[in-house]
């Protein structure tokens, strides 16, 4: 079976360590043929912009090429069910869409965020992990209720700004924003910051945005093995006391999943949330970060966005580095050798 990259709970801290190391080398030698005469196939079902940029750039940039797939729009509707009976709009099923990819193309990449209706289907990252079951090659997540390429290109940006994160203080602070979003990045989030061994703030409004079980347990886990730490707190100021690091990020609260208009005045009444700089100046000269893209003003403001402390165009460079590495990995193609070259 092929080794897939669908969460990072999925890999030691060794391996995803390797990887970023691997991404620093690809950094300072961009051009390689790591991929020459490779293919990948990039599922978009949604939007992208540095997603699908960095995967595009980075295949050219290793001399492969990369395939870019809109299923229901430039690629026929795909059906994902077990034992479908395909009388809607879907033409094709998952099943021999994987094993034809997987003929074509040496990497399959998916991108496929949840319906926002009913949790305990989405919970179950259905797409993503039909083409990981059904394809004979490995899979990337490219955000589906996790992002685990985002948090790769996360740790690599605190790695090269304050070097070891072991016990670090680190908060991931949940923002305003008009819109309930996706909990991929809080859930990534907290899962690689805890089993990077870093002492790791929750920081959320209420009990009602807590992050999913699955990955309560998984930081809380992580943090036990890594000798870190995982608590949530809902009260700000604490929270940014002597903190090291300020990961900001909205997410919808998943008891009122799909009742969006339920949630509104809850998540109205929490605008103060947003990252300031008299929250920033309790902390320890924080750096801060954001996955992009970012309301300037709603989740933060201008002037902890264009601080000097701020990652946030530093860790969507990474995104590039961190990808190359995965893709030449999952051929294997190791960018190792580069290490000693470039030092």
């Amino acid at each position: 079976m092929p080794k897939h990259f669908i969460t990072t709970q999925g890999w030691t801290r060794d391996e995803l360590q390797t990887l970023i190391d691997e991404a620093c080398a690809l950094r300072l030698a961009p051009i390689q043929p790591l991929l020459a005469g490779k293919t990948v196939a990039l599922l978009f079902f949604n939007p992208s912009l540095r997603t699908r940029t960095s995967f595009e750039v980075g295949a050219w940039q290793l001399g492969g090429h990369a395939v870019v797939l809109e299923p229901g729009k430039a690629a026929w509707p795909i059906a994902f069910d077990d034992g479908a009976r395909m009388d809607g709009i879907e033409e094709e099923h998952v099943r021999e869409v994987a094993r034809v990819l997987s003929r074509y193309c040496d990497i399959i990449a998916v991108r496929c965020f949840p319906k926002f209706v009913d949790w305990t289907i989405d919970r179950q990252d259905r797409v993503v992990r039909a083409f990981a079951r059904h394809a004979t090659v490995p899979v990337i997540n490219m955000e589906t209720i996790e992002h685990p390429c985002q948090e790769l290109a996360h740790i690599m940006a605190l790695q090269q700004r304050l070097g070891g994160l072991q016990g670090r203080k680190y908060v991931l602070t949940w923002t305003y924003h008009p819109k309930p979003l996706n909990t991929a990045v809080a859930n990534s989030a907290a899962m690689i910051a805890t089993k990077f061994g870093m002492d790791v703030t929750l920081l959320c409004p209420s009990e009602d945005y807590r992050l999913d079980e699955r990955y309560m347990q998984a930081a809380a886990d992580n943090a036990h093995a890594s000798g870190g730490s995982f608590r949530v707190s809902h009260d700000i100021n604490a929270s940014y006391d002597g903190a090291e690091i300020v990961y900001a990020k909205s997410w919808g609260a998943l008891p009122y999943f799909g009742r969006w208009e339920e949630e509104k005045p809850i998540r109205d009444a929490h605008r103060h949330f947003i990252v300031d700089e008299a929250k920033m100046a309790r902390t320890a000269k924080a750096v801060f970060s954001h996955c992009l893209p970012a309301r300037r003003n709603i989740k933060a403001t201008d002037a902890v966005m264009d601080a000097p402390t701020s990652l946030v165009v530093d860790e969507a460079e990474n995104r590039l580095h961190v990808q190359k590495a995965l893709l030449a990995h999952l051929v294997g193609a190791h960018a190792a050798p580069l290490l000693e070259a470039v030092h």
